[in-house]
């Protein structure tokens, strides 16, 4: 297994990201300016980008896994990288996701607790309705994570 930090072309990697972020106007506010990391196991199974917020906080905006991946703990040892990565530049992680029964416990398993949430935050940023295991979003859930 071997992450691999990428630099250049990121798009090339969009279809994938849009597995995390189903918008790609969405994706292009953060792919630039953020880190990207690409989880390699023979082939590609997962990706994530991270973005500098300010001096003492980053946050992880894309995390996503090939579908037929997923469960395998491909996400999970990914995230795993890049605490130990990120962990002598920053003091907090912050993770921004759908308040969804499903990926908000999957952070909450990687040691993310709670902090704030925005009201319709999908409604007011999303040119579409954005379902996840059939239950339609609307607010944004943020969880944050000591390095």
């Amino acid at each position: 297994m071997e992450v691999k930090i990428i630099k250049e072309n990121k798009k090339r990697f969009l279809d994938i990201l849009l597995l995390a972020d189903e918008q790609e106007s969405m994706i292009d506010r953060y792919l630039e300016r953020g880190e990207m990391f690409a989880l390699y196991d023979g082939d590609l199974k997962s990706v994530c980008v991270v973005t500098r917020e300010d001096e003492e906080t980053c946050e992880l905006k894309n995390l996503a896994t090939y579908p037929k991946y997923q469960g395998m703990g491909y996400g999970s040892l990914l995230v795993k990288h890049i605490f130990g990565y990120y962990k002598n530049k920053y003091k907090i992680m912050m993770v921004g996701t759908g308040d969804s029964p499903i990926t908000v416990p999957f952070y909450m398993k990687l040691g993310f607790t709670f902090s704030h949430r925005l009201k319709n935050f999908i409604l007011d940023n999303y040119d579409h309705p954005v379902y996840e295991n059939g239950i339609q979003l609307f607010d944004a859930v943020y969880l944050k994570k000591e390095l």
